[in-house]
């Protein structure tokens, strides 16, 4: 070991450390990579030149992008929703007040958002009637009572086939260290990645049978269960309430105000807006609690 030097690469600027060892025809041991070149191989990225003027552009393509978004929202509420509410949803909504009266509705709605599940049917669609039919206050009530039957269904159901459930886990690595997060820790550490499961897009239809694999405790998965679940359901109430209200204007052969238009354009950004940041901050959180499970040094 004799010196210590540096070299430069034609196409990068930055030098490189290394060692040399045993004389002068001995070999080079690098010692530090470059900082700002490409070690893969590739082309190193164009500087963007301006500082202040790219992230002007990059704001600009953002406005521009949520302006075409509020365009499209106003068309749909303008003209595509109202044809589709008067061709598809008033007869429908027609047909069920003609039909069944409130009580019946309400027993209909909540069978079907606590026995759908089970069936691996979506029961999102009957969420929407209730926000049409009884709007937030009962609405939420009707939902929540049914989705807390909706979840413990399947986790009893799935407990009769537990060791099948668990070897269908093994087939599935990736999505199965997801789902095991569930049954680490304490009570606490449970219903917390039950709430981050629930909230991020992972199908919770499959997630309701094979919750019971990961031999979570039945508390922390049901309570963890109803608050994850509170975005989708009021989502789904604010659907229902936009789609009675697209329908009422239809039906009664009059078009929407200004003010309403606005607040139903908001209403709809911020409807989406809230839902895309709390499911990508739950897929941070699981991503964090995953790489933390690998690695015990992160704990």
């Amino acid at each position: 070991m004799t010196y210590i030097g540096h070299d430069q690469d034609d196409d990068c600027v930055v030098p490189e450390l290394k060692l040399r060892v045993g004389g002068d025809n001995g070999d080079y041991i690098k010692l530090r990579e470059p900082e700002d070149c490409d070690t893969a191989g590739g082309d190193p990225q164009p500087p963007c030149f301006g500082g202040g003027w790219c992230r002007l552009f990059r704001w600009a393509k953002i406005v521009a992008l949520l302006i075409l978004v509020g365009v499209l929202a106003a068309v749909f509420l303008i003209w595509v929703g109202p044809f589709f509410v008067d061709k598809e949803i008033i007869p429908i909504i027609n047909w069920e007040r003609g039909t069944f009266s409130t009580p019946v509705l309400a027993i209909l709605i909540f069978a079907s958002v606590a026995l759908f599940p089970a069936l691996l049917l979506p029961s999102t669609p009957s969420m929407w009637v209730a926000g049409m039919t009884f709007g937030y206050g009962f609405g939420f009530l009707l939902i929540i009572g049914a989705v807390a039957i909706g979840v413990s269904l399947p986790y009893l159901i799935g407990s009769l086939f537990y060791h099948k459930i668990q070897g269908w886990l093994k087939n599935y690595p990736t999505k199965a260290s997801i789902i095991r997060l569930a049954g680490e820790g304490d009570s606490f550490n449970q219903f917390r990645a039950v709430t981050l499961i629930r909230i991020s897009p992972f199908p919770y239809i499959i997630y309701n049978y094979c919750a019971v694999a990961t031999n979570v405790k039945y508390g922390p998965y049901l309570l963890g269960s109803l608050v994850g679940m509170l975005p989708e359901i009021f989502v789904a109430i604010y659907t229902g309430i936009l789609i009675r209200t697209l329908a009422d204007a239809s039906h009664d052969q009059r078009t929407l105000s200004a003010a309403q238009i606005i607040c139903n354009v908001i209403g709809f950004f911020v409807t989406v807006g809230t839902t895309i940041v709390v499911t990508l901050y739950a897929k941070s959180r699981l991503k964090e609690l995953q790489e933390k499970e690998e690695d015990p040094l992160l704990q």
